[in-house]
């Protein structure tokens, strides 16, 4: 019996940004180098093949520093973590090293810098991401006003105009985040903002991809996590440019084959803390029921890297944290 045939148009670039590979490889060679048991304060990344992955070779992963005991090594998740948090660890004389994504920290010290010049910041993000409590926690409370929706920004009230500015979490849509901050550029003409776009580039160039896909398919399947904030966004952003019948998988246990009954046509991509093996194996599992063919549409060539901590790469370990 003949397989339907099936269309699968990839998303490049999809899956892994540079922050949430070097945020994998701390945890990879902080294990080669000090042994098991490694802790590390939250999921590293968003997505729960890559945190069992990591816990098989010797990862524990706790929610709050008071679950790790004396002695023992922390890490930190890509997301950022309140000052808060390095400080305890510090108190209780913990090594740490911290896997905060570069382009967090830009968000950081951008935050910091304007609350240094006197300015009340606003945070373009989503309430309780481990992104955003990592942010509002860099400054005292009460310094940062979190904006979640249009509705958000008319409600401000007994603000300085003259001393106000924004940053953004860095996974948000791109579309609804130029929403948000022109409406506090039109409601705060002198705000001062970020010089380069706080949303970082990967989350920008998958979300491009699937707005050049979405028209041209039937199905469109995002690979991520439900918590995974950058995912969520593809199934949105995919839904919204001309694909309605799109959706989250976590893996490809999760695929509704019944859905994808007659579709001739089918949209992929990953979100930042995907892995491309959860990719190739629903490609595969597609194979396995249609006759498919494969086109690739790409927007963009990514070749960012970031650098590891210098304690990982050193030869002698020092502990200078402590």
């Amino acid at each position: 019996m003949m397989k339907p045939a099936i269309t699968i148009i990839l998303a490049e670039p999809r899956g892994f940004c540079a922050g949430v590979d070097r945020a994998i490889q701390i945890v990879e060679k902080a294990i080669e180098k000090f042994g098991r048991p490694i802790y590390v304060r939250h999921e590293i990344v968003h997505n729960r093949h890559v945190v069992e992955k990591l816990e098989a070779l010797g990862a524990v992963f706790v929610e709050e520093l008071d679950q790790v005991p004396e002695n023992s090594r922390v890490i930190f998740s890509a997301h950022g973590v309140p000052k808060s948090v390095p400080a305890e660890a510090k108190r209780r004389e913990l090594f740490y090293l911290d896997a905060t994504c570069p382009l967090v920290s830009k968000v950081h010290r951008e935050a910091e810098h304007l609350f240094q010049s006197g300015h009340l910041i606003f945070l373009i993000g989503h309430k309780g991401h481990p992104e955003v409590v990592g942010t509002m926690g860099q400054l005292p409370e009460g310094a940062v006003i979190l904006i979640q929706t249009l509705e958000d920004v008319e409600n401000l009230v007994n603000i300085n105009p003259e001393k106000c500015a924004f940053v953004t979490q860095t996974t948000l849509s791109v579309d609804e985040t130029f929403q948000v901050s022109q409406a506090l550029r039109a409601r705060f003409p002198h705000i001062s903002e970020p010089k380069r776009e706080d949303i970082c580039y990967a989350t920008t160039n998958r979300q491009t991809a699937v707005k050049k896909i979405a028209p041209l398919v039937e199905r469109m399947i995002v690979i991520g996590a439900p918590n995974s904030s950058n995912s969520v966004r593809l199934v949105e952003v995919s839904k919204a440019y001309g694909c309605p019948e799109s959706r989250l998988c976590s893996h490809v246990d999760q695929v509704d084959w019944d859905w994808l009954k007659g579709s001739r046509s089918l949209g992929l991509t990953a979100g930042a803390s995907a892995p491309e093996e959860l990719v190739e194996g629903l490609i595969e599992a597609c194979r396995s029921r249609f006759d498919v063919s494969i086109e690739t549409v790409k927007v963009a060539e990514e070749n960012v890297n970031f650098n590891l901590p210098r304690v990982l790469n050193d030869q002698l370990y020092a502990d200078s944290n402590r």
